[in-house]
């Protein structure tokens, strides 16, 4: 209960500032897909409530909780081996949702596993590479040979979510990953030559391939449609590219200051998934780009804080961790908010704290609970 008392306000205050736009943005998105899927209009409104007090029980649970927890190796073991086989499992009879088989339903929720695989490889790659004695050899060039056997585990979990196929989460886990190798001290040089042979491969080969096929008609596949939709999505208006064009159309109705708290056209039917993938199209339509400046502007403090506690702190596993939660909430809502307004292709990556959704809500307060259990301890060192 004493890290409580030294909570960190710059992540607290953001964190329930969005998470209640998020409940009140739900409701505005979500009521008429509610009605139409027959059910009431507040459906989602308690659903996402009832995520948000969840994820605020999470928060504090990880907070108070001892920080020598959170570098375990042997709940990491456990952890590792339940991820891999929950991934496995979804292979074969994971329940499909927009094209992906990355859901596990329980009940009247569904699950989605490659949320936590974020909070998890955070820990796991911190964990690795502050081992003890292995900064030194990291920063003078034995970086493979201490690394090659966590960073197969970590990209055997990558592959596992990529194939679902889950590309937003596949690109938002490898870019944690890559961003915290690149802050523990290894050669630049090096790094770059890595991600720039595989930014090359991916938009010079790979991407021009995907193109070709779905073109064709060869390979039929909801997520090379999407790639067709988002280089031509006005030539598919009819099809795959009516979510970008219609977020294009709540965007530009929406103007500077918005149509105004619950008047959006595009929710009533137009805009598939106005809840969770494109909620900040309904802002930007209901709130105005004032609203979205708003909200990027929140999660931008908190990435801010995040890693100023992460540089402040002499500890390389803590400053590590808080690089990597700084990461993953700024990759995943770059993701989201290029996709919305067309400068990346639609990937179904949510928007944090905002967007409809249970799995997503809990990774990000196990995240964030991480971090203020971290911010917690480093203020009661300065303090003593």
């Amino acid at each position: 209960m004493n890290k409580l008392r030294k909570i960190d306000y710059w992540l607290v205050v953001p964190y329930l500032l969005l998470c209640s736009i998020g409940v009140v943005m739900v409701y505005s998105s979500s009521s008429n897909v509610a009605v139409q899927m027959g059910s009431t209009p507040i459906a989602y409104l308690f659903k996402q409530l009832f995520y948000v007090l969840i994820g605020i029980v999470i928060l504090i649970f990880v907070t108070a909780m001892k920080t020598d927890v959170l570098r375990s190796g042997k709940l990491m073991g456990i952890g590792y081996i339940i991820l891999l086989a929950i991934l496995f499992y979804l292979l074969a009879k994971g329940q499909t949702i927009n094209g992906a088989a990355g859901w596990i339903h329980i009940g009247p929720f569904s699950l989605q596993p490659a949320e936590f695989v974020k909070i998890f490889l955070i820990l796991f790659v911190a964990k690795a590479l502050t081992m003890p004695g292995q900064a030194s050899d990291l920063i003078h060039g034995h970086w493979w040979q201490l690394m090659w056997l966590p960073l197969l585990m970590a990209a055997v979990l990558i592959g596992l979510v990529f194939i679902q196929p889950d590309m937003g989460s596949a690109t938002i886990i490898s870019a944690i990953v890559f961003i915290m190798c690149l802050s523990s001290g290894i050669k630049y040089k090096r790094s770059f030559a890595i991600f720039g042979a595989a930014v090359v491969f991916v938009v010079g080969i790979v991407f021009p391939i995907a193109l070709k096929l779905s073109e064709s008609g060869l390979v039929k596949s909801y997520k090379l449609a999407r790639l067709v939709a988002f280089v031509d999505p006005f030539g598919h208006a009819s099809t795959t590219g009516s979510q970008l064009v219609n977020s294009y159309y709540a965007l530009s109705n929406g103007g500077l200051f918005g149509v105004g708290l619950g008047n959006s056209i595009q929710k009533r039917g137009f805009l598939p998934e106005p809840n969770t993938d494109f909620i900040m199209s309904i802002i930007g339509e209901e709130l105005g780009l004032v609203g979205i400046i708003i909200i990027l502007l929140l999660l931008g403090v908190m990435v801010w804080r995040m890693i100023k506690i992460g540089m402040r702190s002499d500890n390389p596993f803590y400053t590590l961790v808080c690089y990597g939660v700084a990461t993953y909430f700024s990759v995943q809502a770059i993701i989201n908010v290029g996709g919305v307004v067309g400068w990346l292709p639609i990937t179904g990556v949510t928007f944090p704290f905002i967007s409809y959704g249970g799995s997503s809500m809990f990774s990000l307060a196990l995240s964030l609970g991480a971090v203020l259990n971290i911010s917690a301890q480093e203020r009661r060192k300065r303090e003593s």
